[in-house]
């Protein structure tokens, strides 16, 4: 996997520097690598200063924000029903993506996740949903590193969640613009295709469904922006 950009391959290095397996950098940022470089170092694995055009041709961007790190890609974790009810202790929300097709959408919402501290997503098992990728990487500015990813099959696993968490469903029309009282319950806040949003049978599960109201001429929000807008509600509710 090649992770682009400061922010993120300095991320990598903080949580899990052994993932790590080879550096590529602009000359300008080497003052700002000399612990990375280091640790590459005493693992015996290569580092190097090259120009703009090889780091674009490594990174397959010119997006590259003058760094590429060649780094093994984190398990996804297949969700465990009885460690799903125990997440729930600590009052966070959970989030939960039902076909984010969109890897620039996966690493939006993880950086958004990641800045207001929530620890884990839980990844729908089908097709279309985006997982962790270069993309997802550039765009998460290192939040991919800083939130556990679980994969589960939906609309099952709301059964199993339903059982600590008040599910919460997001919908473009009909459903609640207020999040409402989540009776001493923490939030499984799902977030759905960015066509065609929820299934019938995942918001049929849902304890309640919310819509953000707008008042412009734009018919809805991109949904990395309003899973920001989301977990913000939830997470000053919850504090």
């Amino acid at each position: 996997m090649r992770i682009c950009g400061l922010g993120a391959v300095q991320a990598v290095f903080d949580r899990d520097p052994g993932r790590v397996e080879r550096l590529f950098f602009e000359p300008a940022l080497r003052g700002e690598l000399d612990v990375a470089c280091r640790a590459l170092g005493r693992a015996h694995k290569p580092y190097r200063q090259v120009d703009d055009a090889e780091l674009a041709r490594i990174a397959g961007t010119v997006l590259h924000g003058g760094i590429v790190a060649i780094a093994r890609p984190r398990p996804l974790v297949d969700l465990d029903p009885e460690a799903a009810r125990g997440w729930a202790r600590d009052g966070k929300p959970l989030l939960v993506l039902d076909g984010i097709g969109n890897p620039h959408n996966l690493g939006a919402i993880a950086r958004s996740a990641a800045f207001f501290g929530l620890a884990r997503i839980v990844l729908a098992d089908r097709p279309d949903q985006a997982l962790p990728s270069d993309a997802a990487h550039r765009v998460a500015e290192g939040g991919l590193e800083y939130v556990a990813l679980y994969r589960a099959r939906l609309p099952a696993a709301l059964h199993v969640l339903r059982r600590a968490y008040r599910i919460l469903g997001t919908s473009l029309v009909g459903g609640s613009t207020e999040i409402g009282p989540s009776g001493g319950r923490p939030v499984a806040l799902i977030l759905g295709n960015e066509k065609s949003g929820l299934e019938a049978a995942t918001l049929a599960l849902c304890d309640d469904v919310v819509r953000i109201p707008g008042g412009g001429n734009v018919q809805s929000l991109n949904v990395a922006s309003a899973a920001a807008i989301l977990i913000y509600l939830l997470t000053r509710s919850a504090g």
